[in-house]
């Protein structure tokens, strides 16, 4: 086989790439299936069950692209940073401040058509999540601490500042809740239903809106960025071998800064989907765990816009078939369902090599037999 079909291992690329996050699903789908077995209740049929509430209707589906919406965004955030050899694990916290961003957007400029206030709210989402990566950034690439422990703090400072926020500044007047007030109707994203609805089309309501195609293009737009860019060879130069791309001419400290700041610019973005497309007001915890579940959706996705937004799609239909799932099975709790998307995760991320070496035997000897066939 050419270089170009096989890994640095020697495993083909499309085991790599397809067979072994297949693998690692399947497994983990069968650790799952034990996990329910053992408490009285049959695999088979509550597995369907997730599956079914997840693509088995038009609802399930729309709220399994609406979940995958901000995943992909999270995902994308991940990935551009493990490209640059960083591992950032602050797009929780940076998704946070750029919905700031976007809420601050919508509350300044109510009534206003939505299509001319969505550039504006791209932009500071991008802006306020950037921003909010840029410090770590920083840190790691011209003083030496650590990205992962700088944007761990960061996520407790993010969720400490909108606390703070929400209570004392944003909060409605009147009211109780830790929420602001509600932007204009004007505002809102329009949703799939309501698109296809005035074209005649009709479709289950849910909450998936334009936002998922600002998240496709947002694929596009990073993998033309990170594999036809010059900036993007410089910062996958960096991520595989910094004192190279030292000697070739590169600034590796302005790469890291720049990579920080997109990562935390595609984190951010989830502000769009959370904020105008769905909740409608700035509220406590809206990102919902989806900038640390964007950890294993890039980690499944191999960090390419290509496998991401399948990953992406799997981890939203875990989410909805899951909720499905605790509410056809009294049994199960929401917290076994967590435990259930737990599993998954770890096969998927944290394990994501365990069988690649009996794999990579495995196909060895059977390129020995074929050479000597």
């Amino acid at each position: 086989m050419s270089a170009g079909t096989t890994t640095a291992d020697g495993l083909p690329r499309w085991v790599s790439l397809a067979l072994l996050p297949a693998i690692n699903i399947t497994v983990a789908l069968l650790v799952s299936a034990l996990v329910i077995l053992a408490i009285g209740e049959d695999p088979a049929g509550a597995l369907w069950t997730m599956l079914v509430g997840a693509f088995g209707s038009g609802t399930g589906l729309g709220y399994t692209l609406y979940y995958a919406t901000s995943l992909i965004f999270t995902g994308l955030s991940v990935s551009v940073a493990f490209h640059a050899g960083l591992f950032n694990i602050g797009s929780e916290g940076q998704a946070y401040i750029g919905g700031l961003g976007v809420g601050l957007v919508c509350l300044a400029l109510g009534g206003w058509p939505w299509w001319a206030v969505l550039p504006l709210t791209v932009l500071a989402a991008m802006a306020f999540g950037g921003a909010w990566a840029f410090i770590p950034g920083y840190l790691q690439a011209y003083r030496g601490s650590h990205v992962v422990i700088t944007t761990i703090m960061f996520n407790f400072l993010a969720s400490a500042l909108m606390v703070y926020l929400l209570v004392n500044v944003l909060i409605r007047p009147g009211q109780m809740s830790p929420e602001s007030r509600e932007i204009d109707p004007s505002l809102f994203l329009p949703t799939l239903h309501g698109m296809l609805g005035a074209l005649g089309l009709e479709i289950d309501a849910t909450p998936l809106n334009l936002s998922f195609f600002l998240a496709l293009a947002a694929c596009l737009l990073v993998w033309l960025f990170i594999w036809h860019t010059r900036q993007g060879f410089a910062l996958r130069t960096v991520g595989a071998n910094e004192q190279a791309a030292h000697y070739a001419g590169m600034d590796p400290r302005r790469t890291v800064v720049v990579a920080m700041l997109i990562s935390g610019a595609l984190a951010g973005l989830l502000g769009i989907n959370e904020i105008q497309g769905v909740q409608h007001r700035l509220m406590l915890n809206f990102p919902a765990g989806m900038g640390f579940t964007g950890i294993a959706v890039a980690l499944m996705g191999r960090a390419h816009p290509a496998g991401i937004i399948p990953a992406a799609i799997l981890f939203g239909a875990l989410y909805q078939g899951g909720a499905e799932l605790a509410f056809e099975y009294q049994s199960i709790s929401p917290e076994l369902v967590v435990v259930i998307q737990g599993v998954v995760i770890l096969f998927a991320g944290a394990l994501e090599h365990l069988f690649r070496p009996a794999l990579v035997r495995l196909f060895a000897r059977r390129g020995d037999r074929t050479a000597e066939a």
